[in-house]
């Protein structure tokens, strides 16, 4: 009997060991999800509270500031943005409408060339065909570098347009920001941007 006993406790420890092989591992515990955003980090504002207000406590002020820097500045970062996005597609479109444009000017510059090369030919030597050809080469050439001029000019003053709206983008922000954290402050928060 003390035999059996032997092998069936062998036989339950090697079933138990087989069962807990083939158990699947417990799953890891899930990740604390992120804490929302608040409307300061939204804007890459950092603010910590110094008196130990509580996280509702602190969206509240942050909405608070948020209204009264709004009214204070006239500036409303999350509309300022889609602005500055609106600005910067439209500076492309105007960098690419300035590409295209002259697309025909040395076919134009031929022409008018061809028509003064003519006139002077017929009158310095009577053969107006010769001058017209002269004058189509020459027109060829001086309306093909008219129309680079005009697109690299074009592309430049759409790159200038382009980056004094970045600028006056940035000052609004910048601003807003700056009455964003004064009011932070008041309410004893420390504030950093």
């Amino acid at each position: 009997m003390n035999r059996t006993l032997t092998m069936t406790a062998g036989a339950l420890a090697l079933a138990s060991t087989l069962t807990l092989a083939q158990a699947p591992a417990p799953a890891p515990a899930p990740a604390p999800a992120p804490a929302a955003k608040t409307i300061g980090a939204t804007m890459n504002v950092y603010v910590f509270p110094t008196t130990g207000q509580d996280a509702s406590q602190q969206s509240k002020d942050e909405a608070e500031c948020y209204a009264w820097a709004n009214k204070e500045t006239g500036t409303d970062p999350f509309s300022l943005q889609k602005q500055a996005q609106a600005q910067a597609q439209q500076t492309e479109a105007q960098k690419q409408q300035a590409a295209k444009a002259g697309g025909g000017a040395g076919m134009a510059g031929a022409v008018k060339g061809a028509a003064a090369g003519a006139l002077i030919g017929e009158i310095a030597n009577d053969d107006a065909g010769q001058g017209a050809a002269y004058g189509a080469a020459a027109g060829v050439v001086a309306g093909r570098s008219k129309a680079r001029r005009g697109k690299k000019e074009a592309a430049a003053q759409a790159d200038a347009q382009g980056q004094q709206a970045q600028a006056a983008t940035a000052e609004q922000m910048d601003n807003f920001k700056k009455a964003f954290t004064v009011c932070l402050e008041a309410k004893k928060y420390m504030v950093k941007y």
